[in-house]
């Protein structure tokens, strides 16, 4: 259930940026208490299940770990709690390369979405290294998260060359990340961008990349709805909690970037992507909730 953290965590930093407070508040406990289950169940693996542990650890959907921590972090720090979320960036910082090289080193040619957890999770740490950052935590936060964000993109190239592109028309939800990547990628622009230590020619062309990652992830975001109208897909899938992560993390991209360049329509697209996301959140869980009646009825 880590694309369930993720998901529940970014629509509650969305939440939190249009400020609906106890909505949000509400989701953050909701993402909390599913991670620490996570968590502990991710601990009891590598201690006692090491065999299981390893098996799993290879594989895309491991990295999920690192990005819900991430995502959890950043919604911690924006309440204050910078201790919290630092321990939460250390923990992350921590698992990241280990998953990192052994997702990579299973790669084949044809891989579903989650291929670009790879990208996310790293995006994932350069997000919350900035927050941590603006909130005074330490500046060398943001240096370090430059670092993270150009390898994110660099990640990202690397992982469509593995993606199977049909899963654009059969994909069972875990395609969105494609897109959901490239979201995560211009959120974190648009934290270096907001940046103050950053000017001159740096900023430019943070402006500009931010720009560009967000416009191709809209357009991406379309292509996926259209491809979805086109070949339906209905049913609970758990992968769908991989779907509504993307549609929050785009929604809050555009929040992002529309605040740091001051452009008002992005603001007002943004809080739509918000509720269309929200309202996706809200089908998931309840074909959720009518899959498992069925199955104890």
């Amino acid at each position: 259930m880590g694309a369930f953290v993720m998901a529940t965590g970014i629509i509650s930093v969305g939440l939190h940026l249009t400020g609906f407070e106890v909505l949000s508040g509400a989701a953050l406990a909701l993402a909390a208490m599913v991670w620490i289950a996570l968590a502990t169940d991710f601990v009891s693996r590598l201690l006692w299940t090491h065999t299981r542990w390893e098996t799993e650890a290879d594989t895309p959907p491991a990295l999920m770990a690192v990005a819900a921590t991430t995502v959890l972090g950043t919604r911690i720090s924006l309440l204050g709690w910078h201790f919290v979320a630092t321990a939460l960036l250390v923990i992350a910082a921590t698992v990241w390369p280990v998953i990192l090289v052994l997702v990579i080193g299973h790669w084949n040619r044809r891989m579903p979405g989650a291929v670009f957890l790879v990208c996310v999770s790293t995006e994932g740490l350069a997000v919350l290294g900035l927050t941590l950052a603006q909130a005074g935590v330490g500046d060398w936060l943001a240096t370090a998260a430059v670092v993270f964000f150009v390898l994110g993109l660099i990640l990202y190239l690397v992982a469509f060359t593995h993606f199977d592109i049909a899963q654009i028309w059969r994909g069972a939800g875990d395609h969105w990340v494609m897109t959901g990547a490239l979201a995560i990628s211009a959120l974190a622009g648009s934290k270096l961008v907001a940046w103050q230590h950053w000017t001159g020619a740096p900023h430019s062309v943070l402006r500009v990349v931010t720009v560009v990652l967000l416009a191709i992830n809209l357009a991406l975001y379309v292509i996926l709805v259209v491809a979805e109208a086109i070949r339906f897909r209905p049913g609970y899938d758990p992968r769908r909690w991989a779907t509504v992560f993307p549609l929050g993390m785009t929604a809050v991209a555009t929040l992002s970037t529309a605040a740091v360049l001051e452009v008002t329509w992005l603001r007002t697209l943004g809080r739509v992507l918000l509720v269309v996301a929200a309202l996706t959140w809200l089908l998931v869980a309840a074909e959720l909730s009518h899959t498992r009646f069925r199955q104890t009825a």
